[in-house]
């Protein structure tokens, strides 16, 4: 037997390239490979080789990160499930059969290399792999994978067919592993520059991982914080505009006359008495108290007869015709109420 010769009477063209190259033992053995035809095929300067416990490359060479990536996923997988062979389209070729990857997804710096971070490192640079998994299941790191652990599986996105881990996932478990200040602050950035999630939804990852304690992690948050708020602002701006909108005074303190401060506001229009804050916070620790002061600023307002509207990023970035469409409806509205308490409004 060679690299090249069939493993079994039954076929592998419903696999891919890759799956074909990459298999387990147990894979093997359903094709009729012995240990002993295994072990012969990994002898030193044989046509295999064996990547992890169980898995092997059916080439000589260094794999290529695809085949790592297979290999690892191969490792951790509860138990790696090759589909019934799904007919192809008249016209498509052979009928194909994706694997999948049950209780396992690439997480860490390999995920964010897969999900196009021009600030993490390339997969072939990388002498570790992260994948994660349920915390009960009783799997080891060794070689090239690092396991990690987490008690609810995120859904994975699926990227060239590998399951990879949701970009805040992904960044906390590279973070967990990051001593250098300035590697934290570039992923953190472009996280949320690049458009790929909230701010909100990277702390939050971020505290659960309690990650927080950390100098260089907190510095890193108070960045992208301030990140955060500067697109959400960009884009409320653009909202207006864009959609015909009344100008309303941006950045404004509220105050009753001689009486107490009401509350900043990123926009409030005075003929409408609608007032428009966005939630830029993202979950901390005090996370209850935060919103109880929220909560209370708004009550406020609404008995003075002021309207308010609660934006977030994410809304602002997913369906801003519908929240222009919110905000002009308020302002319309504005004429069948009673007339507002007077406040004055002071430059934030």
């Amino acid at each position: 037997m060679n690299h090249n010769t069939p493993l079994s009477p039954r076929p592998l063209r419903h696999l891919s390239d890759v799956q074909q190259r990459v298999l387990t033992t147990a894979q093997l053995r359903a094709h009729g490979v012995t240990t002993a035809d295994i072990n012969a095929q990994c002898r030193p300067g044989g046509a295999w080789q064996q990547l992890l416990p169980g898995v092997y490359l059916l080439r000589p060479g260094p794999p290529t990160s695809e085949e790592r990536l297979h290999a690892v996923l191969m490792y951790a997988a509860r138990s790696p499930i090759t589909e019934p062979a799904v007919p192809a389209q008249p016209g498509a070729g052979e009928p194909h059969a994706p694997q999948r990857y049950p209780d396992a997804m690439i997480t860490g710096l390999a995920a964010l290399a897969l999900h196009r971070f021009s600030s993490a490192p390339p997969l072939l640079s990388l002498d570790r792999i992260d994948v994660l998994v349920p915390r009960l299941r009783r799997l080891r790191s060794t070689g090239c994978v690092r396991i990690v652990r987490t008690p609810g599986l995120p859904e994975p996105e699926q990227i060239t067919g590998i399951p990879v881990a949701p970009v805040p996932r992904a960044l906390a478990d590279a973070v967990a592993d990051l001593a250098d200040a300035g590697v934290v602050r570039r992923l953190l950035t472009e996280a949320v520059r690049g458009g790929h999630c909230e701010p909100a939804a990277v702390v939050k990852e971020l505290t659960q991982a309690r990650l927080l304690s950390r100098p260089h992690v907190v510095d890193a948050v108070d960045s992208l914080l301030a990140e955060g708020r500067a697109i959400a602002e960009d884009r409320l701006y653009r909202m207006v505009h864009e959609h015909g909108l009344p100008d309303p005074v941006w950045n404004v303190d509220l105050r009753l006359p001689g009486g107490p401060h009401l509350g900043g506001l990123d926009a409030y229009w005075p003929d409408h008495a609608v007032a428009l804050e966005l939630d830029t916070s993202a979950p901390r620790q005090d996370d209850d108290a935060m919103w109880s002061e929220y909560a209370r600023k708004r009550e406020h307002l609404e008995r003075l007869g002021i309207t308010v509207i609660h934006l977030t990023p994410k809304k602002l970035r997913d369906s801003m015709e519908q929240q222009a469409t919110v905000v002009r409806t308020a302002l319309m509205a504005s004429a069948d109420r009673e007339p507002a308490a007077y406040v004055v409004v002071l430059p934030r």
